[in-house]
C-alpha cells in the first residue's frame, strides 16, 4: 500500500520564508514562531553553491529520498516511508546566514517525532 497524498500547492519561498505547517504536530521549521514545531537552522554561513550541492548529495544519500525541486537556494525532497509509502516534504532554503528547513508529513495526525529526527540526523551529517 502506498499513501502519497497529493503535493502541497504551498511549498516552495515565498517573502523569503518556507510555509506554515498544518494545525496537526506532524511538522518542524527553523521559521515558525509556533510551540512544539520550532526547530534550528542548518549551521552554515554565506550561501555558495557548493554548500548546497553537498546538503543535496547528504540528503540524497538518505534511502526512499526523491529530489523534487531545485533552485539556486532551495531544495525539495520527499521522503517515503518503508513500510506504508507515507511521504514527507522536506524544504531546505539558504538566506544567506544560515539553511532553513521545514519538514512535514502529507498524511495523517502525528508522526512520531519522524521529521525532527530526520532534520537532526540531516544536521549531523551535513554540520559534523
Amino acid at each position: 500500500m502506498f499513501f502519497k497524498g497529493h503535493r502541497p500547492g504551498n511549498l516552495g519561498v515565498s517573502n523569503d520564508r518556507l510555509a506554515e505547517g498544518p494545525n496537526k504536530p506532524n511538522w518542524v521549521s527553523s521559521q515558525t514562531d509556533r510551540k512544539g514545531h520550532q526547530i534550528e537552522p542548518l549551521d552554515y554561513s554565506n550561501y555558495s553553491p557548493a554548500a548546497m550541492e553537498a546538503l543535496k548529495a547528504c540528503v540524497l544519500a538518505m534511502p526512499r529520498t526523491e529530489l523534487i525541486d531545485e533552485a539556486d537556494a532551495y531544495l525539495r525532497f520527499e521522503f517515503s516511508s518503508a513500510l506504508m509509502g507515507y511521504v514527507d516534504d522536506v524544504e531546505f532554503f539558504c538566506d544567506g546566514e544560515v539553511i532553513h528547513v521545514r519538514s512535514a508529513s502529507r498524511l495523517g495526525y502525528s508522526d512520531l517525532g519522524a521529521n525532527r529526527k530526520r532534520i537532526e540526523t540531516i544536521r549531523e551529517r551535513f554540520e559534523g
